[in-house]
């Protein structure tokens, strides 16, 4: 899935979830065949849990007990069996580890409109001189920009839109190679190499983790 809001952009792979607080307006786009299931929290539940979207990882446990609670329906902590499954779906929550992958939007026109231009097509192999061109800033400009109003450098920006590129693709039935060149990378290697370090294991195999 891949989760947009007006601040950003999340993909969610397999055995993975997204949190999203109260009232935050999102669509949200599936790539390839997808189930979900969803646990809504009354607002006291949710105390402890980020106040912004983020991916999450999804344990075996957490997995069993949502795909249980789905099939309850409303749980109500007035049924004692209820209360406990509440109370460690809870707990685990408490304890999700983030996964990074979320690409957050710059607000400054010129950085919005060059970023745009960039989600349209993470392929895009021109360098950020040429591009800040159309955007009607300076490469400077350009780099305190993103910096300031997205908390990362232009470059590690672009890195991440394109590995969030390359998922999607891969969870519609890419081939590695497909997705690699088709993201921007130059070659296969290279995007292997950066999935690696940002997410610790080779796209194949990430995409197979029951854990």
């Amino acid at each position: 899935m891949t989760v947009r809001t007006d601040e950003g952009t999340w993909v969610v792979p397999t055995r993975r979830a997204v949190w999203i607080p109260a009232s935050i307006p999102h669509t949200i786009t599936m790539s390839g065949e997808v189930a979900m299931r969803t646990l809504y929290l009354k607002p006291r539940l949710a105390k402890s849990l980020p106040r912004s979207c983020c991916v999450v990882h999804v344990s075996a446990l957490l997995k069993e007990l949502i795909l249980h609670a789905c099939t309850v329906g409303s749980l109500s902590h007035r049924s004692r069996p209820q209360g406990h499954l509440i109370h460690v779906i809870v707990n685990q929550l408490a304890a999700i580890r983030l996964v990074p992958l979320q690409l957050p939007n710059p607000s400054d026109p010129r950085a919005l409109r060059l970023a745009r231009v960039l989600m349209k097509n993470p392929g895009d192999r021109r360098i950020l001189k040429d591009l800040c061109k159309a955007a009607g800033a300076s490469k400077r400009t350009m780099e305190r920009l993103f910096q300031a109003e997205t908390g990362m450098t232009f470059a590690k920006w672009r890195q991440q839109l394109r590995l969030m590129q390359a998922m999607q693709l891969l969870a519609e039935g890419a081939q590695v190679t497909r997705a690699a060149l088709e993201s921007g990378y130059s070659t296969p290697s290279a995007f292997i190499s950066m999935f690696r370090k940002a997410l610790g294991t080779r796209p194949t195999l990430y995409f197979k983790t029951d854990e």
